[in-house]
């Protein structure tokens, strides 16, 4: 049992929970997070709370911003948006088919602009030879540049948005990794093969076609199929629907033609064997 608080970086971005220590920021604050580029700016979104998990794995808090902290991250911040503005100038000059999606910068040890890194991520339709603009990036922003290739969730993780849920978007906030999703899942949750409706923002199938999947899975296992007949406690009938999220069927009645919904215990075969055998 330990305390955590949770951090983020940008504003509705992902959130980072880390062990506050000896140090209890509130809502609102700047604290300093551990990264691999040393200690950055981040804002405490979830003040330090008991919880009962183990927190030995969690890294610690590196302390409270200064305002020296701070006048350096809103320096890397211009930094960023200057790079963003060059690299998208420099692309247009160069003819080549690329979007920018996120940039960092990073003020190495040592400083000066010969320790300063810009890493400039982008997304294309296909690989393509940026030599010569990594060149022109590099004398224009003197500092040493990286160039990388996102693919389509990657830039949506990257850059975040709202999903059709009206949430914001899972990769962007809590996903770690990219799990397979197939056309399969969204025909096992009988849902409209329209890809305008299982597509995510990054125009690939939707995660959360992957969350609710194998509960589908296991209903199927075990009821019946639709178009087989069922003995419900209304009376004799057919199976003309699944009800997944209800855990139930829908059931037309051989007495009148109308439909009643039905838990799938009560006519699913090996409850009512088990009912007859030992008593309901």
């Amino acid at each position: 049992m330990g305390m955590l608080c949770a951090v983020s970086f940008n504003r509705y971005g992902r959130l980072y929970y880390l062990d506050p220590g000896e140090h209890r920021p509130q809502v609102g604050d700047r604290v300093l997070v551990p990264t691999d580029d040393g200690t950055e700016v981040a804002e405490c979104v979830w003040a330090p709370q008991w919880v009962s998990e183990e927190t030995d794995g969690f890294p610690k808090l590196a302390g409270m911003a200064t305002d020296r902290d701070l006048r350096r991250d809103e320096t890397q911040r211009k930094r960023k948006a200057e790079a963003k503005v060059a690299a998208k100038r420099l692309i247009r000059e160069h003819d080549l088919p690329m979007k920018v999606v996120a940039v960092d910068h990073v003020q190495e040890a040592g400083g000066g602009a010969n320790g300063a890194r810009t890493t400039i991520y982008f997304t294309a339709p296909h690989r393509v030879d940026f030599r010569s603009l990594v060149r022109d990036l590099g004398a224009t922003l003197r500092c040493r540049v990286e160039l990388r290739q996102l693919s389509a969730r990657d830039s949506a993780r990257v850059q975040g948005g709202i999903g059709s849920c009206g949430r914001d978007l899972c990769c962007a906030t809590f996903l770690t990794d990219f799990e397979p999703v197939t056309i399969r899942m969204a025909k096992d949750q009988d849902l409209p093969l329209n890809p305008l409706r299982i597509s995510g923002a990054c125009g690939r199938l939707m995660c959360c076609l992957k969350y609710e999947h194998p509960l589908y899975q296991k209903f199927q296992a075990s009821a019946p199929a639709v178009g087989s007949r069922v003995s419900t406690p209304e009376g004799d009938g057919r199976v003309v629907a699944h009800s997944v999220p209800r855990d139930s069927v829908v059931v037309r009645m051989d007495a009148d033609g109308s439909r009643c919904m039905c838990s799938r215990a009560s006519v699913c075969g090996p409850r009512k064997a088990h009912d007859e055998a030992y008593g309901s």
